[in-house]
Parts: C-alpha cells; structure tokens; sequence
C-alpha cells in the first residue's frame, strides 16, 4: 500500500477517526496519545515524523491536521477496516473479535485485494451502523460477462444466473421452497430482484451468500 509502517498506519487511522469525529478541529495531542495509548511524548514524535513526510500538519504544543496525502491514506485504511468487518460479520460468520481481527489485517491488504473485497461485497457506502464507509477511486465492474458476483454486486438490468448458494442446509431448503435454487435466472431492475419472473426480496446478509454468473 504504501511505505508506512503498521504503528504509522494506526496513527493516521486514529487521527482520521478524531477529524471524522469532529471535522475542522485540530486533533490533540493528548488526545491522540490517549487513542493509541502511548505517552504525549512518544505522539510528539511521531507526528513530528509523519509531518516529515507530508502526512499531517504539525501545530506545536498543539496536535496536528491531516494534509491531503494524509487524508487520502488514513482514509483508505479506514475504509479497508470497514470492508474486512463486513466481510468478517456478513460473508464469514467469524464469531470473534471483529475489531480486533479486523484491524490486524488491514495493514496486509494492498489495492488488488481490496478491490476484490469491495467488488465482492457490492461496493458497500456504509457499515452495519449506517455510518459512511470512507470513499476512494475505484472502478466498478458494471457490464463484464461471465464473471462470479454476489448478488449484492448484480448490476442493474444484468441477466445472470444463480452458481452458488453459500449458507446453511436450513436456509437452502427455504430458499428452494421460495422457487430459489442454483440454476435459477435472476435480474436486478429497479433495485429490485426478478427469479425467473418473480419478485423475491433479499436481506443484506443473504445477498453477500448468494453467487451468479453473470451472462
């Protein structure tokens, strides 16, 4: 991703927290120190170093500002934590620690692999809370055929066929009593899901579990 190193990279994390927090206020020192749980020292320092390198504006006695290269970084390791808690929480079920986890693997994920994630969960604009995922540059995958989806990712008006169903044995059978099953057709139009004809309604959950190839 970039030439920070992991304890960098949480720094900017938790001062695009505080300004997400509270937008246009200098970011303590003391409060950032408490963020991240080191001395006031030790985040004088390292803001200091970040300042360096055109990370954030130091402000002496102060705290600092993210600077626009700050931003653009500290925001897309947001965002990478806000796609992996959604992956974590909706596709895999992980009954662990989501933040915890969520947060250790963030720093490994480079640009490919969080275009997958962010493809496969349907180019998700906000968390489970509601709250903005951070936005970034992307392209997204509007018209190519033959390619695996989640149904959260169908575009819309987009024939497709159902490849995979990623769930339980109970929640199969309910699906197919629904008239859903693999092999069936299924198109997106007006926000809106068509199984071979009939409108049927999907929970978030469900659409990241449900696989199409899109024709």
């Amino acid at each position: 991703m970039s030439d920070l190193s992991e304890f960098e990279e949480m720094y900017l994390k938790r001062i695009f927290e505080a300004h997400f927090a509270e937008p246009g206020e200098i970011v303590r020192t003391t409060k950032l120190a408490e963020l991240m749980e080191v001395s006031p020292a030790s985040t004088t320092e390292m803001i200091q170093r970040l300042s360096v390198r055109d990370y954030v504006t130091y402000i002496p006695y102060k705290g600092c500002r993210l600077t626009s290269e700050g931003f653009k970084h500290s925001s897309r390791i947001k965002r990478r934590e806000e796609l992996l808690k959604i992956l974590l929480t909706d596709v895999i079920r992980f009954d662990g620690d989501i933040d915890s986890v969520a947060c250790k693997i963030e720093h490994s994920i480079d640009e490919n692999l969080e275009a997958s994630i962010d493809r496969m969960l349907g180019y998700p604009e906000r968390n489970k809370d509601g709250v903005m995922i951070p936005t970034v540059d992307r392209s997204m995958i509007t018209s190519t055929t033959n390619i695996l989806l989640p149904l959260s990712a169908l575009p819309e008006e987009t024939p497709s066929i159902i490849e995979l169903i990623n769930s339980s044995g109970v929640a199969i059978k309910t699906l197919e009593n629904a008239g859903i099953k693999i092999g069936n057709s299924i198109i997106k139009k007006s926000n809106k899901f068509y199984c071979d004809g009939s409108e049927i309604a999907f929970s978030r959950e469900l659409s990241f579990k449900i696989i199409v190839r899109v024709e």
